[in-house]
């Protein structure tokens, strides 16, 4: 797998990912819709146009979220992550809208080794999800139980 183990973080490196999405009104309906989320924000083209400043559906932003760390995965975690730990400093400094390209980045902005498990290390993700135009649409820290290279194969938990 091409993941990155705990070896391979060092505070500072920035990944710019080459995969990219176009966000459509079914990923944003279908999204809404499995997540229980009726906010006419979303899903409700004359609302928005009437009754809203967008003028248009805002694309879901749990969505945007989840496509943003979703992209960096293959360079990031991909076979070398244990677990999430969580994400902190999210936000949305600007709308995504139907028809939207995102694109993201990830900066690896602190890395140390785990106290409980000598087979990892807590490595923290800054990423950063744009739109087509180059504004940010989203960003979120996550920090990340990351493998190491040669760590023993028996963990106690």
């Amino acid at each position: 797998m091409p993941g990155l183990y705990f070896e391979d973080c060092a505070v500072g490196r920035v990944i710019a990912h080459e995969l990219r999405r176009t966000v459509t009104e079914s990923d944003n309906m279908l999204f809404s819709n499995m997540t229980l989320n009726p906010q006419p924000l979303h899903i409700d083209h004359h609302y928005c146009r009437t009754e809203t400043e967008w003028g248009q559906p805002l694309v879901n932003s749990m969505f945007t979220l989840g496509l943003m760390i979703g992209i960096s995965v293959n360079d990031t975690t991909i076979g070398t992550l244990i677990a999430n730990l969580g994400l902190t400093d999210v936000r949305f400094p600007a709308p995504l809208f139907h028809g939207d390209t995102v694109s993201c980045t990830t900066e690896i902005v602190a890395a140390r080794g785990s106290k409980s498990r000598p087979n990892a290390g807590i490595v923290e993700f800054e990423h950063k999800a744009f739109k087509q135009t180059g504004e940010m649409v989203a960003i979120c820290r996550r920090q990340a139980l990351m493998q190491k290279r040669d760590a023993p194969d028996q963990i106690e938990v």
